[in-house]
């Protein structure tokens, strides 16, 4: 082994490390981008029972938040994404959906 390859080899690794986990990142904050979508969707009609299974389902149990303005229902969600390093970031997403008439 080279020592040109020596000091190489823990860069390729860390840079790979990296991509890897922004890469997971990405995947995770394009699901609770889903959830959030779906769960406002689901409560603005009124299936609230259906809104909190698919919140279960999810991989780590994110914080919900509700907010109305005017017609629109919007869901916040916020998780950590992972284990590990990755525990100490907070990913969050927000989806919004108009209200069907008759409902709270």
């Amino acid at each position: 082994m080279t020592a040109e390859f020596a000091l190489t080899l823990p860069m390729v690794l860390l840079v790979f490390g990296i991509v890897v986990g922004g890469v997971s990142m990405v995947a995770y904050r394009t699901g609770l981008t889903g959830l959030a979508g779906a769960v406002a969707r689901l409560e603005a009609r009124g299936d609230a029972e259906l809104a909190a299974q698919l919140i279960a389902q999810f991989p780590a149990r994110p914080d919900i938040s509700r907010e109305r303005r005017g017609e629109l229902l919007c869901i916040s969600a916020a998780a950590s994404p992972g284990t590990g390093l990755l525990s100490m970031l907070r990913l969050s997403a927000r989806g919004c959906a108009a209200v069907s008439e008759g409902r709270p």
